[in-house]
Protein backbone atom coordinates (compact mmCIF):
# COMPACT_ATOMS: atom_id res chain seq x y z
CA UNK A 1 0.00 0.00 0.00
CA UNK A 2 1.47 3.45 -1.12
CA UNK A 3 2.03 5.75 1.82
CA UNK A 4 0.10 8.84 1.94
CA UNK A 5 2.42 12.03 0.53
CA UNK A 6 1.96 14.92 3.04
CA UNK A 7 4.10 18.63 1.59
CA UNK A 8 5.51 20.60 5.00
CA UNK A 9 5.10 24.11 3.76
CA UNK A 10 6.77 26.14 6.41
CA UNK A 11 10.54 28.35 6.92
CA UNK A 12 11.11 26.94 10.37
CA UNK A 13 13.57 23.99 10.19
CA UNK A 14 12.42 23.16 13.88
CA UNK A 15 8.88 22.87 12.59
CA UNK A 16 9.65 21.00 9.76
CA UNK A 17 11.78 18.41 11.37
CA UNK A 18 9.28 17.61 14.00
CA UNK A 19 6.78 17.58 11.81
CA UNK A 20 8.84 15.20 9.15
CA UNK A 21 9.56 13.25 12.32
CA UNK A 22 5.79 12.97 13.65
CA UNK A 23 4.82 12.03 10.21
CA UNK A 24 6.82 9.18 8.99
CA UNK A 25 6.88 7.54 12.36
CA UNK A 26 2.97 7.65 11.40
CA UNK A 27 3.51 5.96 8.09
CA UNK A 28 2.93 9.24 5.83
CA UNK A 29 5.44 10.21 3.14
CA UNK A 30 7.03 13.67 3.71
CA UNK A 31 8.45 16.29 1.04
CA UNK A 32 8.81 19.70 2.49
CA UNK A 33 9.61 23.11 1.65
CA UNK A 34 11.24 26.35 3.40
CA UNK A 35 9.47 29.20 0.84
CA UNK A 36 6.63 29.45 -0.79
CA UNK A 37 8.15 29.57 -4.03
CA UNK A 38 9.85 25.68 -3.52
CA UNK A 39 6.78 24.82 -2.16
CA UNK A 40 4.32 25.67 -4.80
CA UNK A 41 6.95 24.17 -7.38
CA UNK A 42 6.94 20.90 -4.95
CA UNK A 43 3.20 20.78 -5.19
CA UNK A 44 2.69 21.08 -8.88
CA UNK A 45 5.50 18.12 -9.31
CA UNK A 46 4.77 15.83 -6.95
CA UNK A 47 1.00 16.31 -6.56
CA UNK A 48 0.78 15.67 -2.55
CA UNK A 49 -2.46 14.17 -0.73
CA UNK A 50 -2.31 16.84 1.67
CA UNK A 51 -0.48 20.64 2.35
CA UNK A 52 0.84 21.24 5.79
CA UNK A 53 0.70 25.20 5.31
CA UNK A 54 2.16 28.35 7.08
CA UNK A 55 1.66 31.44 6.62
CA UNK A 56 4.35 33.60 8.07
CA UNK A 57 6.66 32.37 4.88
CA UNK A 58 9.07 35.00 4.24
CA UNK A 59 9.00 35.30 0.32
CA UNK A 60 5.69 35.57 0.02
CA UNK A 61 1.99 36.39 2.15
CA UNK A 62 0.59 32.64 3.34
CA UNK A 63 -2.96 33.80 2.42
CA UNK A 64 -1.73 34.25 -1.41
CA UNK A 65 -0.02 31.25 -1.48
CA UNK A 66 -3.21 29.33 -0.67
CA UNK A 67 -5.03 31.64 -3.18
CA UNK A 68 -2.49 30.59 -5.87
CA UNK A 69 -2.54 26.74 -4.95
CA UNK A 70 -6.76 27.14 -5.06
CA UNK A 71 -6.84 27.50 -8.36
CA UNK A 72 -5.38 24.45 -9.68
CA UNK A 73 -4.41 21.99 -6.16
CA UNK A 74 -8.03 20.46 -4.76
CA UNK A 75 -7.11 17.98 -2.05
CA UNK A 76 -6.52 19.17 1.79
CA UNK A 77 -4.47 21.76 2.83
CA UNK A 78 -4.03 22.28 6.21
CA UNK A 79 -2.86 25.69 7.78
CA UNK A 80 -0.70 25.79 10.50
CA UNK A 81 0.02 29.42 11.61
CA UNK A 82 1.38 31.38 14.79
CA UNK A 83 -1.42 34.04 14.01
CA UNK A 84 -4.43 33.09 16.04
CA UNK A 85 -6.80 36.12 15.04
CA UNK A 86 -9.92 35.71 14.04
CA UNK A 87 -10.32 37.88 11.24
CA UNK A 88 -6.74 35.94 9.86
CA UNK A 89 -8.62 32.16 10.20
CA UNK A 90 -11.96 32.54 8.60
CA UNK A 91 -10.10 34.27 5.68
CA UNK A 92 -8.04 31.39 5.27
CA UNK A 93 -10.95 29.13 5.50
CA UNK A 94 -12.99 31.36 2.95
CA UNK A 95 -10.03 30.94 0.42
CA UNK A 96 -10.11 27.34 0.61
CA UNK A 97 -8.34 25.83 3.59
CA UNK A 98 -9.38 22.52 4.70
CA UNK A 99 -8.49 23.27 8.35
CA UNK A 100 -6.25 25.60 10.70
CA UNK A 101 -4.26 24.98 13.63
CA UNK A 102 -2.16 26.99 15.67
CA UNK A 103 1.16 26.71 16.59
CA UNK A 104 1.99 25.50 19.26
CA UNK A 105 0.03 22.37 18.39
CA UNK A 106 -0.74 18.94 20.07
CA UNK A 107 0.93 16.08 17.69
CA UNK A 108 -2.33 13.99 18.31
CA UNK A 109 -4.52 16.31 17.36
CA UNK A 110 -2.72 17.53 13.78
CA UNK A 111 -2.83 13.49 13.17
CA UNK A 112 -6.51 13.55 13.90
CA UNK A 113 -7.18 16.30 11.51
CA UNK A 114 -4.78 14.98 8.87
CA UNK A 115 -6.75 11.65 9.00
CA UNK A 116 -10.06 13.47 8.47
CA UNK A 117 -8.66 15.90 5.67
CA UNK A 118 -7.40 12.37 3.61
CA UNK A 119 -10.24 10.41 4.33
CA UNK A 120 -12.48 13.24 2.82
CA UNK A 121 -9.72 13.67 -0.14
CA UNK A 122 -11.28 10.32 -1.69
CA UNK A 123 -15.48 11.15 -0.90
CA UNK A 124 -16.15 12.26 -4.16
CA UNK A 125 -20.01 11.01 -3.80
CA UNK A 126 -22.17 10.19 -0.97
CA UNK A 127 -24.27 7.18 -0.83
CA UNK A 128 -28.45 7.99 -0.88
CA UNK A 129 -27.91 6.89 2.50
CA UNK A 130 -25.10 7.61 5.18
CA UNK A 131 -24.36 7.14 8.73
CA UNK A 132 -22.47 9.39 11.13
CA UNK A 133 -22.61 7.66 14.70
CA UNK A 134 -26.45 7.43 15.73
CA UNK A 135 -27.58 9.78 13.18
CA UNK A 136 -28.33 8.46 9.70
CA UNK A 137 -29.35 10.99 6.80
CA UNK A 138 -30.99 9.83 3.60
CA UNK A 139 -30.03 12.46 0.95
CA UNK A 140 -33.22 11.52 -1.10
CA UNK A 141 -35.96 10.86 0.80
CA UNK A 142 -34.86 13.91 2.78
CA UNK A 143 -35.38 12.41 5.89
CA UNK A 144 -32.92 11.97 9.07
CA UNK A 145 -33.01 9.33 11.61
CA UNK A 146 -31.45 9.24 15.58
CA UNK A 147 -31.08 6.28 16.93
CA UNK A 148 -33.59 4.12 14.11
CA UNK A 149 -36.46 6.78 15.45
CA UNK A 150 -37.16 9.90 12.67
CA UNK A 151 -36.50 13.11 13.49
CA UNK A 152 -38.57 16.12 12.27
CA UNK A 153 -36.42 18.72 10.72
CA UNK A 154 -37.95 21.88 9.16
CA UNK A 155 -36.74 22.35 5.32
CA UNK A 156 -33.58 24.33 6.64
CA UNK A 157 -32.75 22.57 9.08
CA UNK A 158 -32.19 19.19 6.87
CA UNK A 159 -30.55 21.42 4.11
CA UNK A 160 -28.33 22.77 7.08
CA UNK A 161 -27.50 19.48 8.48
CA UNK A 162 -26.50 18.10 4.92
CA UNK A 163 -23.98 21.19 4.04
CA UNK A 164 -22.72 20.11 7.58
CA UNK A 165 -22.68 16.28 6.92
CA UNK A 166 -21.08 16.49 3.43
CA UNK A 167 -18.06 18.33 4.69
CA UNK A 168 -17.25 16.29 7.82
CA UNK A 169 -14.40 17.68 10.04
CA UNK A 170 -13.78 20.52 7.92
CA UNK A 171 -14.46 24.05 9.52
CA UNK A 172 -17.22 25.83 7.87
CA UNK A 173 -17.44 29.39 8.09
CA UNK A 174 -20.56 31.23 9.32
CA UNK A 175 -20.27 33.50 6.23
CA UNK A 176 -19.84 30.53 4.32
CA UNK A 177 -22.74 28.61 5.55
CA UNK A 178 -24.97 31.32 5.70
CA UNK A 179 -24.48 32.34 1.89
CA UNK A 180 -24.70 28.39 0.94
CA UNK A 181 -28.16 27.82 2.79
CA UNK A 182 -29.63 32.15 2.59
CA UNK A 183 -28.06 33.13 -0.10
CA UNK A 184 -25.74 36.04 -1.14
CA UNK A 185 -26.78 39.25 1.16
CA UNK A 186 -27.14 37.06 3.82
CA UNK A 187 -23.55 36.58 5.59
CA UNK A 188 -23.76 38.68 8.47
CA UNK A 189 -27.08 37.52 9.61
CA UNK A 190 -24.42 35.36 12.28
CA UNK A 191 -27.35 35.21 15.37
CA UNK A 192 -29.93 34.04 12.59
CA UNK A 193 -27.53 30.97 12.09
CA UNK A 194 -26.96 30.32 15.72
CA UNK A 195 -30.70 30.18 16.22
CA UNK A 196 -31.13 27.69 13.89
CA UNK A 197 -27.97 25.47 14.95
CA UNK A 198 -29.54 25.60 19.04
CA UNK A 199 -32.90 24.02 17.15
CA UNK A 200 -31.01 21.45 15.10
CA UNK A 201 -28.39 20.85 18.46
CA UNK A 202 -31.74 20.14 19.89
CA UNK A 203 -32.96 17.35 17.26
CA UNK A 204 -30.48 15.34 16.68
CA UNK A 205 -27.24 16.13 19.90
CA UNK A 206 -28.01 13.74 23.22
CA UNK A 207 -26.89 16.60 25.20
CA UNK A 208 -27.29 20.11 23.03
CA UNK A 209 -25.39 21.95 25.74
CA UNK A 210 -22.23 19.24 24.91
CA UNK A 211 -22.82 18.46 21.03
CA UNK A 212 -20.96 15.66 19.72
CA UNK A 213 -21.66 16.34 15.99
CA UNK A 214 -22.05 20.02 15.46
CA UNK A 215 -19.30 21.64 17.34
CA UNK A 216 -18.60 25.04 17.45
CA UNK A 217 -15.08 26.97 16.33
CA UNK A 218 -15.80 29.89 18.69
CA UNK A 219 -15.85 33.05 16.75
CA UNK A 220 -15.04 31.14 13.24
CA UNK A 221 -17.96 28.18 12.30
CA UNK A 222 -18.85 25.35 12.98
CA UNK A 223 -17.62 21.46 12.16
CA UNK A 224 -19.61 18.81 11.96
CA UNK A 225 -17.73 15.12 13.35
Amino acid sequence: MNKPEILIIDDEPQIRKLLEISLESNDYKVISAENAKQGILLAANYSPELILLDLGLPDKNGHEVLKELRTWFNKAIIILSVINNENDIVSALDNGATDYLTKPFRTAELLARIRVALRNNHVQNFNNIEKFGDIEIDFVARTVKKNFEIVKLTSTEFNLLVLLAKNEGRVLTHQYILKEIWGVGSQTETQYLRVFVGTLRKKIEENPNHPKHIITESGVGYRFS
